[in-house]
């Protein structure tokens, strides 16, 4: 089995991604299921145990925290394996050294056979709890490529919520949690109280917790969970020194902040020379990343209210309030928000799709769009690649940036094209 197998292999198993109804009642309890990846992991020996573990979850920001905080341990000699998703154009970035770099293929691929007879062990059972999801076999897969690897720590970032996630069968020593908003509604509650709940389920008895400031709702709900457990509660305020960085803008910054907080709790006694050299390596995909350099094109997977306010700021902080807007988000996303957000700051936008298999309906944003837009010149082009184009032609006729947001998915096509 090459990478290209196990992925292709892995991809018969995509399920979750394509959207359960039902309300979080229901679809969560019905198809998340922590008692089948339980199985899963004591059939391959329980891989995520091997190792200590920092658990990061939340609503933004997390990718980053987790980027940082694998980079850090790395530059302090830890070898590290760092587990995150989305990728943007290879799968193997959801699974990777510390540093970001790739396993050697062979990891993989001796992973991968690994977890196939794992998975044909799991289907004789008789205690079948449903069809693996591609998540799920994607998870244990990072637990194995970390073992085989002998890593000395891992860095996890939950997929969705936390609580029923996949990746909440470690025992973290440190668990994190980012700026927490309303997000998938479908599945983790109408509320943040509820929201938060399902997040707080990451908290491990007597573990430290580090939390993003958070709204009064949010932080009762994670005080409560954490007193529950006798689990140390350390709040990170807004108050932070920007550290020198490759990823721009104040939220990183605060994000690093979470970081050091969890490093220096799991593995005291780490030299500062190793946190600054960390933070400095990182880079991510998508992340506020120029792809093209004049006129300036960024593409930023932003795609909730919170997060398109962090990517507007530091757009108009470089680069003013003009600028050619290309959007496209998820069918489920609060498309109308977004451009209350996000039309006051461009002088031209463009709606697309947004690519992958996110469903998305370029028309009904581009409808919502219209309804706030008033003096902005607003078009929907459904084709991705065409949508593209006719950016990179505008930016250049009118020499104005390019900010490209509202998925991860739009941003990965972005990245096929041009990079």
């Amino acid at each position: 089995m090459n990478i290209t197998d196990l992925y292709s292999w892995l991809s018969s198993f995509i399920n979750m991604e394509r959207g359960l109804g039902g309300g979080p009642s229901s679809a969560a309890e019905e198809h998340f299921k922590l008692d089948r990846m339980m199985i899963l992991s004591e059939l391959a020996g329980h891989p995520e145990l091997s190792v200590p573990v920092i658990h990061v979850a939340g609503s933004k920001g997390k990718g980053s925290v987790t980027a940082m905080t694998a980079a850090i341990l790395e530059q302090a000699g830890i070898k590290t394996a760092r587990y995150m998703s989305p990728h943007v154009s290879d799968w193997r970035e959801r699974i990777s050294r510390g540093d970001g770099s790739f396993f050697p293929d062979t990891v993989y691929e001796k992973a991968g056979e690994e977890l196939q007879e794992v998975y044909k062990a799991y289907t004789k059972l008789n205690e079948w709890s449903g069809e693996p999801t591609y998540f799920e076999l994607m998870t244990l897969l990072f637990f194995l490529c970390a073992r085989l690897e002998n890593c000395k720590a891992m860095v996890v970032e939950t997929g969705l919520g936390g609580r029923l996630d996949a990746t909440n069968i470690v025992d973290s020593v440190v668990s994190v949690i980012t700026v927490i908003e309303k997000e998938h509604t479908e599945y983790l509650g109408n509320t943040l109280a509820e929201i938060a709940y399902e997040k707080a389920g990451i908290i491990k008895k007597g573990h430290p917790v580090v939390s993003a400031e958070q709204k009064p709702e949010v932080l009762a709900v994670l005080q409560q969970k954490a007193r529950e457990l006798n689990a140390p509660f350390v709040y990170v305020t807004d108050s932070v020194t920007i550290p020198d960085m490759q990823l721009k803008g104040k939220i990183y910054a605060y994000n690093a902040a979470l970081a050091v907080q969890a490093v220096r709790l799991a593995f005291p006694g780490i030299d500062e020379s190793c946190i600054e050299k960390g933070l400095l390596s990182v880079t991510l995909p998508a992340h506020f990343e120029k792809v093209i350099i004049d006129p300036p094109f960024i593409i930023d997977g932003a795609h909730t209210p919170l997060s398109i306010n962090h990517c507007i700021e530091t757009f108009c902080e470089l680069y003013g309030n003009v600028g050619i807007l290309l959007f496209g988000c998820a069918a489920d996303k609060e498309a109308g928000l977004m451009a209350e957000l996000l039309l006051p700051h461009f002088s031209y936008c463009i709606v697309t799709a947004t690519g992958g298999f996110r469903a998305s309906d370029p028309a009904a944003v581009y409808e919502a769009f219209c309804s706030v837009g008033n003096n902005i010149s607003l078009s929907c082009i459904s084709d991705t690649a065409t949508a593209i184009d006719e950016v990179i032609k505008l930016s250049k006729e009118k020499e104005l940036p390019v900010l490209a947001c509202g998925s991860f998915y739009l941003a990965a096509e972005i990245r096929k094209i041009l990079c």
